[in-house]
């Protein structure tokens, strides 16, 4: 993955028109080009000075909402639903299967990098539940084969095969 530089952010945000409004899909699109699904300290003052928005309103932003992170996590950020319908259909189960197949607890980041476990709150899937979502794509009716398999093709970096195994 290539690094992130001052280059790459100020054409994110000209892609934006350096529109303040556009904050929350700027910010996004940084933490996406990061390669570690975060926004860097440096960034974020990049952005409150290009898009002239003070930097207290920019960590207002990364600080609300559970999608952002000001620290690194893995090349895959595995949510897995915490709700209360999820939590009656076997969530916890599913976080231990989770955990068996990245080798990693809850809140932790594999040591590659690749993997990070996260709870998150409602994903809107509590149809198919347990639900986890990795990126924009929501999994569900999971089974322990499913979360090894869907492990694995992060492990291995395979993110064009994890729609296939999407369950919508």
């Amino acid at each position: 993955m290539q690094k992130l530089t001052k280059d790459n952010v100020l054409k994110i945000m000209k892609n934006y028109q350096n529109d303040p409004q556009q904050l929350i899909a700027v910010l996004l699109d940084i933490q996406a080009a990061s390669g570690k699904n975060y926004v860097d300290q440096k960034w974020a003052d990049l952005a409150s000075s290009v898009l002239n928005v003070p930097l207290s309103k920019i960590y207002d932003v990364l600080t609300f909402y559970a999608m952002f992170s000001t620290t690194p996590r893995g090349e895959f950020v595995i949510e897995i639903c915490k709700s209360t319908p999820c939590h009656f259909t076997r969530a916890e189960e599913v976080v231990k299967w989770f955990e068996t197949a990245a080798g990693i607890k809850m809140g932790e980041t594999t040591a590659d990098g690749k993997i990070s476990l996260l709870h998150t709150s409602c994903v809107g899937a509590c149809d198919i539940g347990p639900a986890v979502k990795i990126g924009d794509h929501v999994f569900g009716s999971l089974t322990e084969e499913k979360v090894k398999t869907l492990v694995k093709n992060c492990m291995e970096g395979k993110a064009e095969e994890l729609p296939s195994l999407c369950q919508n």
